[in-house]
């Protein structure tokens, strides 16, 4: 996996992030730099540590499938994107308050970071550099957080779910890249 499926991938999975820094700009109604740097901070934090921690699980295993690695990161990648698209899609809408609380951005943090564990575990198949791939993954998630926090705050939550859509859909697409790949149809 080159820079570009990284970034691209790290941009995939801060889009939960980047959906409730929204809700939490919408619910703030006024944001303040601070507010989006503490916001930004715990989903970015979060964001680094879970694919490290998948890294871990998946290298226990990676050993015994090496022959089936591209089909486990594959399906991990297409699990994960289903679900974004599953959540885009759903007409259910959930209500964020303001709250800046240990508990409340614990909770948020860990709800969000749950697709970045699996995607750690497919690191653990890939050629990768696992501290480029948790800082680039937490750095994004960082960013794309504390914006969100402003975005949420200006605009409301109508890009909610069009972010969570494309997330979904280039998980989906560097899946079926990993597999071409290792089949031989493509070389990038």
């Amino acid at each position: 996996m080159g820079m570009w499926e990284l970034i691209v991938v790290s941009i995939s999975i801060a889009m939960d992030a980047f959906a409730v820094a929204i809700c939490k700009g919408l619910a703030m109604k006024k944001s303040t730099l601070k507010n989006a740097v503490i916001v930004g901070l715990w989903f970015g934090a979060f964001q680094c540590f879970m694919p490290l921690v998948g890294f871990a699980i998946g290298s226990l295993f990676s050993a015994n499938i090496s022959a089936y690695d591209h089909w486990v990161a594959f399906i991990l990648l297409v699990i994960i994107g289903i679900e974004m698209i599953s959540n885009a899609l759903s007409p259910k809408q959930t209500e964020e308050d303001s709250s800046l609380s240990i508990k409340t951005m614990a909770t948020l943090a860990l709800a969000t970071s749950i697709d970045a564990l699996a995607v750690g575990v497919g690191f653990a198949f890939l050629k990768i550099n696992i501290y480029i791939a948790v800082l680039t993954t937490g750095v994004v998630s960082f960013a794309l957080s504390a914006v969100g926090v402003k975005i949420g705050s200006h605009f409301g939550i109508k890009h909610k779910k069009k972010a969570e859509l494309m997330g979904g859909i280039a998980l989906i697409l560097i899946a079926i890249k990993i597999v071409l790949e290792h089949l031989g149809i493509i070389n990038f």
